[in-house]
């Protein structure tokens, strides 16, 4: 959606950023401003500074750096239009919508997508559904649960959803882009998925984003894969979302806990018997996003594991995405040849609670489960368990939960306690260098002009600045990309009689490219009053220097090249050129400003 700017203003004039990101992180008074440790990279200085007076932060290591809307999206990993929604409302703020072509594709690709699911439901209750339906009844699925879902059933043939979309005039190319089509080799078109059961995938606001399909237990075989799931496309990337999170999210919230297991029958047949605060990872290891997804309305994670993968340490390495999220986990193990559905559907759902209540911390069942591959009795055992029970105890990011689990270890393994805190350092400090390098790998490089990078610090300080500025440079003499940005949207408002304030400024730009430049400039001290004048000269006549200096060398280039080629009329008129051009030079320097 796009926003007026005077909404996105308004929206920023009621929020305060030190109490939005004070609810995520703690701050420390530091002078005029706030200060923490960054929440964006690693790092045991604080480096991450909060402006209440500009609205904005900043951080010194990742050069991280934005207004409200952009620390929210960095944080929640949410798009410009979720930010801007939540800080509405925060704000008491009514937005008035308007779509952009963007947007307007992608009330495209949902459309198709609800259609697409609506034929697949009447195709599961039509004839050629029976098998599926029964198959459903028969897993112990009701019709309420099917139609709250939208399971639907894909029939054999290989183009019936391609020529019924076709029909409504919608194109084939964005039905292949959103993977409901697939390109035959020698041209032409068939349905991805035929002759299964399907699952819509739905986002946290309900729409569908793409879908899972599952084969009948009968067509089973090697060649041929149990689930096969929508590939990513504009609207849906695989890690990104948790099924069932749309229905379960108010009962999530209330309880202030959620169960996760694993596929799509796991999540069904429990949540049809009533455990309603639970969501599936559609079959992959947990992701960052998935818990931050989840993060949002509770830090409380139970995992529900089928009994023959609860020995995967793969799986359950995967956990400790939630330890450096600083939330709670535990884990539920099913007995050897039970996953959460079969469970529910032989026991009962209250056997399956029963489970949930006493379900084990982390630390203590990967340690049983490690225990139950290792000798601990021997060096070799010992060792293994140590190392992986280390990698997750480095996850825990408070140092006395470290302490607690490595005095907890050390009784288990008859280890010292000394020994484990040296090799949990050596991880530490291993973990800390590929950080450093990543983040360094990924730091915005502010490789700018120390000229220009002045000039907009006073432009950014003080408006009058701007206001002489424009009356003797562009932005065309700011040689690098970025800074001709900046001071073209300064020139701008200050031209439309608008403010300057620097975390509406930030509405102008990409958050990833110049947001950083202009944060760091804001946070930079204030220049000297009286020294100011004669600073601002210096910067233009070396603004101007520079800018001659390249068109020079760019003519002294073409004219070798005028030579070469022995153009004498581009040659004549390039010398010209040259000739005006340092007449000009000679000119400037006379000027008094």
């Amino acid at each position: 959606m796009a926003y007026s700017q005077n909404i996105l203003e308004e929206i920023l004039s009621r929020v305060d950023i030190v109490e939005l990101i004070s609810s995520y992180i703690p701050l420390k008074r530091a002078g005029r401003n706030f200060k923490a440790l960054c929440p964006f990279h690693q790092e045991k200085t604080p480096s991450f500074m909060v402006s209440p007076q500009k609205q904005i932060y900043h951080c010194f290591g990742c050069n991280a750096g934005g207004n409200a809307f952009s620390f929210l999206m960095r944080y929640e990993h949410i798009d410009f239009t979720e930010a801007v929604k939540i800080l509405a409302k925060k704000a008491g703020v009514v937005l008035k919508e308007q779509a952009t072509q963007k947007d307007s594709s992608f009330l495209l690709y949902y459309k198709i997508n609800e259609i697409s699911a609506d034929f697949y439901v009447h195709m599961l209750g039509s004839s050629a559904g029976n098998n599926a339906l029964q198959y459903l009844r028969k897993r112990g699925v009701n019709e309420s649960t099917q139609k709250l879902l939208k399971i639907g059933f894909a029939p054999q043939k290989w183009d019936m959803l391609l020529n019924y979309l076709r029909q409504k005039n919608f194109s084939v190319s964005i039905l292949e882009k959103l993977g409901l089509v697939l390109l035959k080799e020698n041209g032409g078109y068939f349905d991805r998925f035929r002759n299964r059961l399907i699952f819509p995938i739905f986002d946290i606001k309900s729409r569908i984003l793409g879908f899972g399909a599952r084969v009948f237990e009968e067509d089973l075989d090697k060649e041929q894969a149990k689930y096969i799931n929508s590939p990513s496309s504009p609207i849906y990337t695989k890690g990104e979302h948790l099924y069932g999170l749309n229905f379960a999210k108010d009962e999530i919230i209330k309880k202030d806990c959620v169960i996760v297991v694993e596929g799509y029958f796991d999540f069904i047949i429990p949540f049809q018997s009533g455990l309603k605060n639970l969501v599936a990872s559609l079959g992959t290891a947990f992701t960052y996003e998935q818990a931050r997804l989840l993060k949002r309305y509770t830090h409380n994670v139970i995992m529900v594991y089928d009994g023959d993968n609860a020995g995967q340490l793969a799986t359950l390495r995967s956990l400790d995405i939630f330890l450096e999220e600083d939330m709670t986990v535990k884990v539920v193990g099913l007995p050897s040849g039970f996953d959460p559905d079969l469970y529910v559907r032989t026991y009962g759902i209250d056997k399956l609670n029963n489970l949930l209540i006493n379900s084990k911390n982390l630390f203590d069942y990967k340690l049983s489960i490690l225990n139950s591959m290792y000798d601990k009795r021997t060096p070799e055992g010992r060792l293994k368990i140590a190392s992986e029970m280390l990698e997750t105890i480095n996850k825990f990011t408070h140092p006395v939960s470290r302490a607690t689990y490595i005095k907890i270890l050390s009784e288990q393994l008859d280890v010292k306690e000394e020994v484990l805190m040296l090799e949990l350092k050596k991880i530490k400090d291993n973990a800390s260098h590929l950080r450093s390098i990543f983040n360094q790998a990924n730091k915005t490089n502010i490789d700018i002009h120390p000229t220009e990078k002045l000039l907009i610090r006073l432009m950014l300080q003080e408006e009058e600045v701007i206001k002489r500025l424009m009356q003797v440079i562009s932005p065309a003499d700011f040689q690098n990309e970025k800074t001709a940005q900046i001071v073209s949207v300064l020139f701008d408002l200050v031209s439309q009689g608008k403010p300057v304030m620097v975390n509406n400024i930030l509405n102008y730009f990409n958050q990833d490219e110049i947001m950083p430049i202009v944060c760091e400039l804001s946070f930079s001290p204030e220049i000297n009053v009286e020294d100011k004048d004669r600073i601002i000269d210096d910067c233009i006549q070396r603004l101007r220097e520079r800018r001659i200096k390249q068109e020079r060398e760019n003519l002294h280039r073409e004219i070798k090249l005028a030579q070469r080629m022995g153009d004498t009329e581009r040659l004549n008129f390039l010398i010209q050129e040259f000739c005006r051009l340092t007449k000009t030079t000679l000119n400037k320097k006379e000027e008094v400003i």
